[in-house]
């Protein structure tokens, strides 16, 4: 899909692309750190039709919604595709010795070969966490690795 970067001066930017019904979609991500969703007129482009204004924080959590559906898809897809990888989920418990800790402490691909390829974290998702990134009693762990490796990654976590 082709997107088409706009400046806006004293604005922004908006990104462009054409969506599979046709329609011509804008998001303006605003100097403020705002964004706003726009459509517009087909019939003429120079008019737009604003359909939602978020926040930072609001465009952070729809990025992370709308991110972390298509990344559980693509590994669904991966692991379909490769004989012998999965993909689980291992819960850190509230009191767990990594509760508090960084993700890189777990050393999890180093002596499981699985990969923690998200953090869940009530409704937020962390894509893609850095081993900087601490853990929490509940969070749970997207992990792909083989059976064995998701399964030694749990009993890290869990002790």
């Amino acid at each position: 899909m082709d997107v088409t970067e706009v400046l806006l001066p004293g604005v922004g930017l908006r990104y462009e692309f054409t969506s599979h019904r046709g329609d011509l979609v804008g998001v303006v991500a605003r100097r403020s750190g705002d964004f706003e969703l726009v459509v517009y007129e087909r019939e003429d482009p120079d008019v737009g039709r604003s359909l939602l204004e978020l926040n930072k924080e609001e465009a952070d959590t729809l990025a992370e919604i709308l991110g972390a559906s298509r990344i559980a898809e693509r590994f669904a897809d991966l692991t379909k595709e490769v004989p012998g990888l999965r993909s689980g989920q291992v819960e850190v418990r509230a009191g767990s010795r990594f509760d508090g800790r960084p993700l890189g402490d777990t050393r999890a691909r180093t002596l499981t070969g699985a990969s923690i390829v998200a953090v869940v974290r009530g409704e937020d998702v962390i894509a893609s966490p850095t081993p900087q990134d601490v853990l929490r009693g509940g969070d749970v762990l997207v992990v792909i690795g083989t059976h064995d490796g998701i399964a030694g990654l749990e009993q890290i976590i869990q002790g």
